[in-house]
């Protein structure tokens, strides 16, 4: 009896264990996404540097059933902003004068209003030029 104790106990550290690093070898992303692609003006967004700075939750976020945006939590799957930013998932959803059924409207109300937050609250940021438009959209 204690042997089959013992026995469970250690099994049951090995796959906890496996589990963790697991989750820790899970993949970040690439260290660079370009959104709009192909479009007028697309955002290269800096994935490695904003995952160096802030934890995924300050970005990525869930959609319930109703289609109202819910935090992230560990190990959430995360898909591209525009399997949900688009006209067929979020037809007509706004935050303030955004339309958050475009890309382009997610971002400017998740990223641009990071980045003024950011200037708001460190001078610094402002000499970097964070909060305009050439800092996700740069000039060819």
């Amino acid at each position: 009896m204690v042997k089959k104790f013992l026995a469970c106990g250690v099994m049951s550290l090995f796959v906890l264990s496996f589990a963790a690093i697991l989750a820790f070898a899970a993949d970040p992303g690439p260290a660079e996404i370009t959104m709009g692609e192909g479009g007028k003006k697309p955002a290269v967004f800096p994935h490695k540097a904003h995952q160096d700075a802030f934890q995924c939750g300050d970005c990525h976020h869930g959609m319930d059933a109703e289609g109202k945006q819910v935090p992230y939590v560990d190990g959430q799957e995360i898909k591209k902003c525009q399997e949900c930013h688009n006209p067929d998932v979020l037809a007509g959803k706004t935050k303030g004068n955004l339309a958050l059924d475009t890309l382009k409207g997610a971002g400017h109300g998740n990223c641009l209003e990071c980045h003024k937050e950011k200037v708001a609250a460190d001078p610094a940021m402002k000499e970097k030029k964070l909060d305009k438009c050439d800092t996700c959209h740069p000039k060819k």
